[in-house]
């Protein structure tokens, strides 16, 4: 991979980083100060109604894709005068889908909220009102895609961290508000959250009018073979974001059907705590994967293999430092952090959920890829296919009445299952050796991950829970996982790259 681009990956990283570190804080304090405000019940409540939503908007993941794969791939190409015609494309596409999704939940999602949900019949007013300033949130969202990738898709990193910075505050100043309001604590939080969402939607519409006016063309004129290209991509993601929407948002929806609120207030809490800890990987994804595209569309296919192999490990060596400590001590962190309010099944559940995107680390990079070659039909129909059987099995189980933990148990089965499917595809699409990725990716830190904790099962073992045990745990997890990393986890040419990193920034202090 060229020096300029190992620099502008850096660059890019250490500024979603500060936008993550935030995020991570705010984050933690938010959800203890909510919940305490909402009580189990309206917090479980809030989760699953706002994930209702995704049963209807499951298609926003594949328009969101689609537009930063086309949009990074004209970069990579320098096609200046395409980019502004995808763009504008683009928009329309996302504008018209907005509303469908406004219609569909209208009608079809307000039934489902009054019908067949498990909500308490006090709070069905709540819940009603919460849904439309939900409906109008993901409105919103939704027009604001294409906005949003194109600021990654030129890599203004610094600009998508200081918008994000920007929301974190301002929602750390809704939970104050929401905490002395005298309204319906549910209700105002939603509206709230709306605002924040219109005014965020704002800065980005400013923002790409002011720095991209020659590509930020909104209505530019239709273009019929753009839409086609982009929606001809867009149909077999769908099938990936079907199978997204039904692990993610349709799993909630069983756990309210068959074990009601407190069991979503659970599952709230475990994804919390997973999506705090993934800020750290999604972060350096976020700033790797447009450079893959890019790399692709150059022909760049050496470079580009390089980042497919780099960003799969360090991904899940830096989620792994956070995630170890985590599992071990979950319920000593999950007590010290909520309290006495910590629902029945949440530290299972938070186990289970970092462990599955552990497993689910190194799908990242080898997906976009994927989609940068644009061959995905086989591609998702095999991974999405896998991913689909999450929904009606965990149904199955719950009917026969197992406990509301193996709906995640299914899921890591086929997660793991879905991995080892997509390494037929590393050699059809991108020309790299399955057992090449396997060697120099899986066992690597297959290896890191088994030493690094033989001393921290040894800690856990011995010594009852308490804050020692957690600074133990903790402390040894973080020497022993660093040290395997560094010796046994890292190619030389790695080492060298850190080694350079740590070097210049000696230098600078």
């Amino acid at each position: 991979m060229p020096h300029v681009n190992n620099k502008r990956v850096l660059k890019n990283t250490l500024f979603l980083y500060v936008r993550m570190l935030l995020g991570l804080v705010v984050s933690l304090f938010t959800a203890r100060v909510i919940l305490e405000t909402l009580g189990v019940v309206d917090y479980g409540l809030n989760d699953v109604v706002g994930g209702v939503v995704s049963l209807f908007s499951f298609i926003q993941g594949s328009l969101s894709s689609s537009t930063s794969r086309f949009l990074s791939y004209e970069l990579g190409k320098q096609n200046g005068s395409v980019i502004s015609k995808t763009f504008s494309n683009a928009f329309f596409i996302h504008l018209v889908f907005a509303v469908m999704i406004i219609f569909l939940g209208e009608t079809i999602g307000l039934y489902v909220v009054n019908y067949v949900l498990n909500i308490p019949e006090s709070r069905f007013f709540a819940c009603n009102v919460l849904w439309q300033f939900v409906l109008f949130s993901t409105f919103l969202s939704i027009i604001q895609v294409p906005m949003s990738a194109l600021v990654i898709s030129y890599e203004r990193m610094n600009i998508f961290a200081y918008i994000g910075i920007f929301d974190i505050c301002a929602r750390l100043g809704i939970v104050f508000l929401v905490k002395f309001s005298p309204f319906d604590k549910l209700i105002s939080l939603a509206l709230l959250n709306a605002v924040i969402s219109l005014l965020d939607f704002l800065i980005y519409l400013i923002y790409s009018k002011r720095e991209f006016p020659e590509v930020a063309c909104f209505f530019c004129g239709k273009d019929s073979v753009v839409i086609k290209k982009m929606l001809g991509f867009t149909g077999w993601s769908i099938v990936g974001s079907l199978a997204n929407m039904l692990r993610h948002s349709g799993l909630n929806v069983l756990l309210n059907i068959f074990f009601g609120p407190v069991a979503n207030a659970a599952n709230a809490i475990a994804f919390r705590v997973n999506t705090a800890i993934m800020g750290f990987t999604s972060n350096f994804t976020t700033a790797v994967n447009p450079q893959i595209t890019k790399s692709y569309a150059a022909e760049e296919y050496e470079d580009m293999k390089n980042l497919i192999f780099r960003s799969g490990k360090l991904t899940y060596y830096m989620l792994m430092l956070l995630c170890f400590p985590v599992i071990f001590e979950c319920n000593y962190i999950l007590h010290l952090w909520l309290g006495s309010q910590v629902p029945e099944s949440t530290v299972v559940l938070t186990r289970l959920v970092l462990i599955i995107s552990m497993t689910e680390t190194f799908t990242y990079s080898i997906g976009c890829a994927v989609q940068a070659t644009g061959n995905i039909r086989n591609y998702q129909i095999v991974v999405s296919g896998i991913s689909l059987a999450i929904f009606p099995v965990s149904w199955v189980l719950f009917h026969f009445g197992f406990p509301l933990y193996f709906g995640l148990v299914v899921y890591l089965c086929c997660s793991i299952v879905a991995l080892l499917a997509r390494m037929p595809f590393v050699k059809l699409l991108l020309n790299i050796s399955p057992m090449e990725y396997i060697k120099k990716v899986f066992c690597k830190v297959l290896l890191v991950s088994i030493v690094a904790v033989i001393v921290p099962v040894l800690i856990y073992a011995c010594i009852d829970e308490s804050g020692l045990r957690f600074i133990l745990t903790t402390v040894s997890t973080t020497i022993f996982s660093s040290i395997c990393i560094w010796f046994w986890g890292m190619d030389y040419d790695e080492k060298i790259f850190v080694k350079k990193i740590v070097f210049k920034v000696v230098r600078r202090k």
